[in-house]
């Protein structure tokens, strides 16, 4: 096992295309995509999809969305040791609507994603089994991990030598961002998109957002910029690495896969801005299809 990814389970109807939607009318659309979503399984399905020997530490209910979610880490060969069916909770469960623009609106439940806690990460048996890379997905949904419990977890995981990453995903939880301060002292490499980046920042600038963010302890910070690609930001790099063209169908998941391509490049020991091409050239893979996932099962 080289990697094991922390975070959020979903099932994600992904419906295209929504513009608006009227209170007291019925709409169509033409296209749908029911498959697993959450930042935690689109970043561990997109590891595995590159070769990488993942395990994924999650938490879904007891309903029938969860054993649709595990036929699809079955077919990936995700290893699922971590993950906990939570009795009476339902899986956690995202509607997302694709308008003409290719962006996604959701409407979201966390269902058992809501007992995900620091108390998940089997550190001794990570070690055991030579993990070197933890990646934590869609932090502010996983409402477990806003103590600072958490970022004592992190602080023993880089101690054993793991390589530790964290992205965030918007949430309302943002405008408090208290306890990822407190984490962001034991993350290697801390992701975001530019709107994230404007939330925790303050700043509208890729450059002037990611020095504030790493001036909170992040030894490297990258906020990815779509079309654009991502600006990078670290003690010897500070530039924008561009993403390669893409046909844009949906961008649901293109962060996650981002991340995938990202560790996968690092785990083969390529430098920050190699591994940051090579998580644009996954996200632009991403956007082509509909679904968070659907372009690593082609």
């Amino acid at each position: 096992m080289d990697a094991v990814v922390f975070g959020n389970v979903t099932l994600d109807v992904i419906c295209q295309t929504v513009d608006e939607v009227p209170r007291h009318d019925s709409i169509a659309f033409e296209h749908v995509v029911v498959a697993p979503g959450g930042c935690g399984s689109n970043v561990a399905i997109g590891l595995c999809a590159l070769g990488v020997s993942a395990a994924l530490i999650g938490r879904i209910g007891s309903d029938d969305a969860a054993g649709l979610v595990e036929s699809y880490w079955k077919r990936i060969g995700l290893d699922t040791r971590f993950i906990r069916r939570v009795e009476q909770l339902s899986t956690g469960t995202s509607i997302g609507l694709v308008d003409h623009e290719a962006q996604p609106r959701f409407i979201h439940t966390s269902g058992a994603n809501k007992t995900l806690t620091a108390e998940a990460i089997d550190l001794p048996l990570i070690i055991r089994e030579g993990v070197r890379y933890l990646h934590i997905g869609g932090y502010f949904v996983l409402p477990g991990v806003m103590d600072n419990s958490f970022a004592k977890a992190l602080a023993r995981s880089r101690q054993q030598g793991l390589v530790v990453s964290l992205d965030v995903v918007r949430s309302p939880r943002m405008s408090d961002p208290s306890f990822l301060w407190t984490c962001l002292p034991d993350v290697d490499i801390f992701l975001c998109n530019m709107f994230e980046a404007y939330r925790l920042s303050g700043e509208n600038d890729p450059r002037t957002a990611a020095l504030a963010l790493r001036s909170r302890g992040a030894q490297a910070v990258i906020v990815k910029l779509g079309k654009d690609g991502c600006w990078l930001e670290s003690p010897i790099d500070s530039e924008l690495i561009p993403a390669p063209s893409a046909k844009v169908v949906d961008t649901t998941g293109a962060g996650d896969a981002f991340a995938a391509g990202l560790i996968a490049a690092l785990l083969q020991k390529k430098n920050l801005q190699e591994a940051c091409k090579a998580g644009n050239q996954a996200g632009a893979r991403a956007v082509e299809i509909l679904g968070a996932v659907t372009a690593w099962y082609q």
